[in-house]
């Protein structure tokens, strides 16, 4: 007879003693699916914000390139809205749809050019719809 086993007992088939109510098995399979969901939703989060950031960047680029561009001497205006086009369609591919606009104004009697690009950028996951941005570049006319 085994050790510490009374006489004519047996043990509970299985190997099991009893009911186990605070049984951890399984929930590691659990704990784990809920984790990477939300460690893959904070990834996906994390890589929009980054678009949304450089298309962001790459406008204000295109903007201020565009206003040095068409200020100089020998361009105009339309000169300037051509180079930020072309900017924005060689920085971000989705952009080239975006308004270009210029306007002649002057700071202090000086005549000052200003490249505007507004578009709508793609709205993050949680977020609705598109985001509006506007952004100006302005440059001194020489």
């Amino acid at each position: 007879m085994p050790r510490g086993a009374a006489h004519g007992a047996q043990a509970p088939r299985g190997g099991h003693t009893g009911v186990r109510w605070r049984d951890d098995r399984g929930a590691a399979v659990a704990e784990s699916t809920m984790v990477m969901t939300l460690v893959v939703l904070l990834f996906a989060a994390l890589l929009q914000a980054g678009v949304v950031i450089h298309t962001r960047n790459v406008m204000i680029d295109a903007a201020s390139a565009g206003a040095r561009y068409g200020a100089l001497a020998d361009r105009s205006p339309e000169d300037g809205v051509q180079r930020a086009r072309e900017l924005l369609s060689a920085g971000v591919p989705g952009q080239s749809g975006a308004d270009v606009a210029a306007e002649l104004t002057s700071q202090d009697g000086v005549p000052v050019l200003r490249v505007t690009v507004s578009s709508s950028l793609p709205g993050l996951g949680f977020l609705p719809g598109p985001i509006p941005v506007e952004v100006s570049g302005h440059a001194f006319r020489q």
